[in-house]
């Protein structure tokens, strides 16, 4: 090891490009070490970002808890909304229309979930589906959102990604992270270790740091260009290798949920936020010209344009590592999964987290690197899986790239996934998965799969009883979102909130 390895506990963490990905960073390194660590953030005004992700998951709430970050004070900083789930159409028929909630449907016995219910309900003349009986699918479907009365509705949010890396910036520089404004030109290792020593910015700058953290973007200037860390690539699956991107006029009220609408060759997301929305479309270029996706996304918006359209190229896949030598990549540059079900911050967040907590001391730990990576790949490659479902399980035949998605091959521990659902209506959650045995549900049955049977621990109860759960449960989880207010209401309750806590504190 350097000499580097030798000072305390890495004192000087150095990291490259700002973004959601490198603010996020310095801010949880701040809110964790405190003034034992001297963090440096070096970004360019010149390097633009790619901040179309707007949307997450509910897990980015335990981030802001981490941070002490206040609620109504976040939304307001970053114009966001509340998010309920995404709402899927055209994915598995043309016409089709189904919802991914974040909330479980009905409630579980311990054997079996409440699906299997559901299933020999439908044998026995029940016409709902599965979303009718989901606190938040309902709640999402009346434009509603709101605390009152339990249970709470599973939530995350939609936010503006630029506001975003502005308010952890100046929750960071607060904290003591020093910015320094600038473009990495070289990356200088140490001849012996071969661990990074320091960077060289174009004004001949040399910034010098123990860890050093990648947050450059697709580019990967420093895991890639210069540890040569190499890619693992899963375009062979997700054959998507282009978005088009624009931010539209509000027309109306905020929905509580992302929509993701299948086109001929890829998707288009609509995320609506308190000032504008973003839109996009994801596509393949095998399939749809560029220009052809720009008009195709432009004819279906609401509003007028606010932006010019943006056009994006990406590779899907992963890096080897993600942490190399004494190098983290986050963000971009540490892989790509199209924001089809919003993981991308939260990918951030989680390699952030695991990151803290095998923080080197004194000297790198190969056993650590390598129990960091495993648990990085196991989580994208369930994640690669989830976004590979949706694709794979379409009964379109309107276009050749539905066609090719539905009968290409897929990963074995996806199709081992969709067998075992095909048959019971079984699925099986493993450690490093992110998407809970409900969010498999919504998808495999909002997309047409039909599981041959259910768990016979269901004819334990007779039908009559049954059908009376089914109707209990719909009409007590439509009570419940009556006692809401609708998502503008609850917002703009949020709006006024930072005013009445200054006016109370006088």
């Amino acid at each position: 090891m350097s000499a580097m390895t030798d000072s305390n506990d890495f004192p000087r963490i150095v990291i490259v490009g700002g973004g959601t990905a490198g603010w996020m960073a310095a801010a949880a390194l701040a809110k964790t070490f405190g003034t034992t660590k001297q963090i440096e953030l070096i970004e360019s005004d010149e390097i633009g970002t790619v901040g179309v992700g707007e949307a997450t998951i509910p897990a980015i709430k335990h981030f802001h808890l981490l941070l002490e970050l206040d609620e109504a004070e976040f939304l307001n900083a970053v114009n966001g909304t509340f998010k309920l789930g995404i709402e899927f159409e055209n994915w598995g028929q043309v016409g089709d229309r189904y919802f991914h909630p974040f909330g479980p449907p009905g409630a579980d016995a311990w054997a079996a979930q409440f699906h299997h219910y559901w299933l020999k309900s439908r044998r026995l003349g029940e016409t709902g589906s599965l979303n009718d009986f989901s606190f938040e699918s309902t709640l999402a479907r009346a434009g509603r959102f709101g605390m009152n009365g339990s249970p709470h509705p599973n939530y995350a949010y939609h936010f503006d990604a630029g506001l975003y890396a502005r308010l952890l910036r100046r929750y960071s520089e607060a904290r003591g992270v020093r910015r320094t404004e600038g473009r990495v030109v070289d990356v200088n290792l140490h001849g012996e270790s071969g661990l990074i020593e320091s960077v060289t910015l174009a004004t001949g700058q040399v910034v010098a740091g123990d860890f050093f953290i990648d947050c450059s973007g697709f580019r990967g200037l420093l895991i890639e260009q210069t540890l040569a860390t190499g890619w693992e690539d899963w375009s062979q699956w997700l054959r998507s290798d282009s978005a088009v991107a624009v931010q539209s006029e509000s027309v109306a009220p905020p929905i509580p949920y992302t929509r993701a609408t299948a086109r001929s060759a890829g998707w288009q997301w609509k995320i609506p936020l308190q000032h504008r929305v973003g839109n996009g479309i994801v596509f393949s270029s095998r399939y749809l010209g560029e220009d052809q996706a720009c008009k195709l996304l432009l004819d279906n918006i609401d509003g007028q344009p606010i932006t010019e359209p943006r056009r994006i190229r990406f590779r899907t896949g992963r890096r080897l590592r993600q942490w190399n030598r004494n190098c983290l990549a986050l963000g971009l540059a540490s892989g790509f999964l199209e924001p089809l079900e919003s993981t991308s911050i939260h990918m951030i967040q989680n390699s952030l987290i695991r990151f803290i907590k095998l923080f080197p001391t004194r000297q790198i730990e190969p056993a650590e690197v390598d129990q960091f990576n495993r648990d990085v790949q196991l989580e994208s490659e369930y994640i690669r899986d989830f976004i590979i479902l949706h694709y794979h399980v379409n009964q379109r035949t309107d276009s050749d790239f539905w066609v090719d998605c539905r009968e290409m091959t897929v990963p074995d521990t996806l199709q081992h996934k969709i067998e075992l659902f095909r048959s019971n209506a079984r699925v099986f959650r493993d450690q490093y998965e992110l998407f809970a045995e409900q969010s498999w549900v919504a998808v495999m049955t909002g997309q047409g799969i039909q599981p041959a049977g259910y768990h016979p621990f269901v004819n334990n109860l007779p039908d009559s009883e049954l059908m009376q759960l089914m109707t209990e449960t719909r009409s007590r989880i439509g009570a419940h979102v009556r006692r809401q207010p609708t998502h503008q209401e609850y917002l703009a309750g949020l709006q006024s909130a930072p005013a009445r806590v200054a006016e109370e504190a006088r």
